[in-house]
């Protein structure tokens, strides 16, 4: 049982250390308002700031005061007084009918608004029903004159947001991992690194990055699509990074009006996108248009020159189809190598039992034990091999203490940033002393969150038997194919891995069940496999008993 945290005002600390650190690395990106909070927040009673943060750090914007007591603070509504008088707190916001429902119990709403009892009835169904009346918003006071209690409504969570973007360099981290970093649940890798490295370098990024997110949000929210269009900057970013997020999201929104049928907007939009996938969508809605010559010529230059594997892959696929819908005869193609093919009849297992696990059960024994791995054992192998090439303290890659990754493993030149380095830890793979240096980063960073090392699966048993029957060759072929290109090809791997430690050899097995088909990552890691001599088989499961 974790003992909780000694400090009953944690989180305030926390606060108060993200304000600092934004101050020392942005204070050039604040605005007036901005620097204003920071100044004025630390002149604040302990208690007010407190229950500040508790705001910040809950959902919503809108809190009953009676649900906001906590020990260290003591009253809500004193210590709300000096955030009203702020304006950073408006201790009676204008509700409407469905803010009070959200605030208020059943019961009370139905007093609030007057009504009879309605015991069979439940709190939204009444909602339904009293939506369509003419219920002006107005402060709970007027809503309910007889309830004593207050509903405080927070002023300033965009200010928030965007400071807690500064300081992580990204939205979806958020206060949480202040705590699971105090209660030793996360444990993060110390990275030094200079004052002057910081997620963004002008406050022109930062509002793109919150201009683009809003998109994001409009979008999944399934807003107009041309109205989410309209807000996302017709033009390039400069800034790699950002433009990497704009067209990622250009490319979902294309693939939306295609999906819809609009095909010349999704063209459109096509033709502009630099982001990964969006060449090859072009060309399928060029066919799909019927302009298929045009089609065949963006095939024939992605396929001269591809932007990574699975565009080759796409493409290849494309062009026997559109050179006969020219008349063409398509060039033969080579066969692809053949890999060991594994057929099983199996009895179905009961509910909740996944088919890799029957396999897995079938195939092992003492002599040769089969572990459920996918894509965890050779990656977690690569984090460990070359953890001081990851976590180097490169500019722009570490600006906060809670990275499990660099912000630029995404990133087209994640390797060749750090390729001095990289070579360093893959050289000891020449040299034989590669099973040292991972058994060593094993033990000192054990629990250290990595987004290549996955802790909960690889036990020691697992690493000897890894260390001992594969090969440094066909680890060097894996490891370098990954880091070509890690956002695709650190997945697709086979799911099992069987060793025979006395022969020390091993192989990997990818797992199909009934009518499941290998997906094209599968397939290029397949190909690869074989290209390199790596032992790797495709297990086919049918249930005995079951109609073929």
């Amino acid at each position: 049982m974790r003992q909780p945290l000694e400090n009953p005002f944690y989180y305030l600390d926390n606060f108060q250390q993200v304000l600092a650190w934004v101050g020392l690395h942005h204070g050039d990106l604040l605005d007036d308002e901005e620097r204003g909070f920071i100044d004025r927040f630390g002149q604040l009673p302990q208690a007010s700031r407190a229950l500040l943060v508790r705001m910040i750090m809950r959902k919503g914007q809108l809190f009953r005061a009676s649900k906001l007591r906590y020990a260290e603070i003591g009253c809500p509504r004193a210590a709300a007084r000096a955030l009203v008088a702020l304006g950073w707190v408006d201790a009676a916001p204008l509700l409407d009918i469905s803010q009070l429902f959200g605030l208020l119990k059943k019961d009370e709403c139905i007093l609030a608004l007057g009504l009879t009892a309605a015991s069979g009835v439940r709190k939204a169904e009444l909602l339904g029903a009293m939506a369509d009346g003419q219920h002006d918003p107005r402060p709970l006071a007027q809503w309910h004159p007889a309830l004593d209690d207050e509903v405080f409504e927070l002023r300033i969570d965009p200010l928030c947001e965007r400071l807690r973007l500064m300081f992580f360099g990204n939205i979806h981290q958020d206060w949480s991992e202040f705590v699971l970093a105090d209660l030793g649940i996360y444990r993060y890798e110390q990275v030094a690194f200079a004052p002057t490295s910081r997620a963004f370098a002008s406050r022109e990024d930062v509002d793109a990055y919150l201009r683009l997110h809003r998109c994001r949000e409009r979008f999944e929210a399934g807003d107009s699509l041309d109205e989410v269009l309209a807000q996302i900057p017709p033009s390039a970013y400069p800034n790699e990074w950002l433009e990497n997020r704009r067209g990622k999201l250009l490319l979902s929104v294309a693939r939306q009006y295609e999906r819809d049928g609009e095909l010349r907007r999704a063209l459109g939009l096509y033709a502009g996108i630099r982001y990964p996938g969006a060449r090859q969508r072009h060309i399928r809605v060029l066919e799909l248009g019927g302009e298929t010559e045009a089609a065949l010529q963006l095939a024939l230059l992605a396929l001269a020159a591809p932007k990574s594997e699975a565009e080759a892959q796409q493409v290849q696929r494309m062009l026997p189809r559109l050179r006969r819908s020219l008349g063409q005869t398509p060039p033969r193609r080579e066969p692809a190598a053949e890999v060991e093919r594994i057929n099983l009849q199996l009895p179905q297992p009961t509910l909740g039992i996944c088919v890799e696990q029957v396999v897995l059960e079938h195939l092992s024994c003492a002599d040769a034990p089969v572990f459920y791995v996918e894509n965890t054992l050779l990656n977690s192998l690569l984090g460990l091999l070359c953890w001081e090439a990851i976590f180097a303290p490169l500019p722009g890659a570490f600006f906060h203490p809670f990275h499990a990754a660099p912000a630029d493993l995404a990133r087209a030149d994640f390797y060749s940033r750090r390729a001095e380095a990289f070579e360093a830890c893959l050289q000891s793979l020449q040299d034989g002393s590669y099973g040292e240096r991972i058994r060593r980063r094993y033990r000192e960073k054990f629990g250290i969150q990595s987004q290549f090392v996955s802790w909960t699966l690889l036990d020691e048993t697992l690493l000897e038997l890894a260390l001992d029957c594969l090969p440094a060759t066909h680890l060097d072929a894996c490891f370098r194919r990954i880091l070509l290109d890690v956002p695709n090809h650190r997945s697709g791997l086979p799911d099992l891995i069987q060793f025979w430690p006395c022969e020390r050899r091993y192989r990997m097995i990818e797992v199909k069940g009934p009518g499941d088909r290998l997906q094209d990552n599968q397939k290029r890691w397949l190909a690869h496999a074989r290209r390199h001599e790596i032992p790797v088989a495709v297990c086919y499961v049918q249930w005995a008993g079951a109609s073929p």
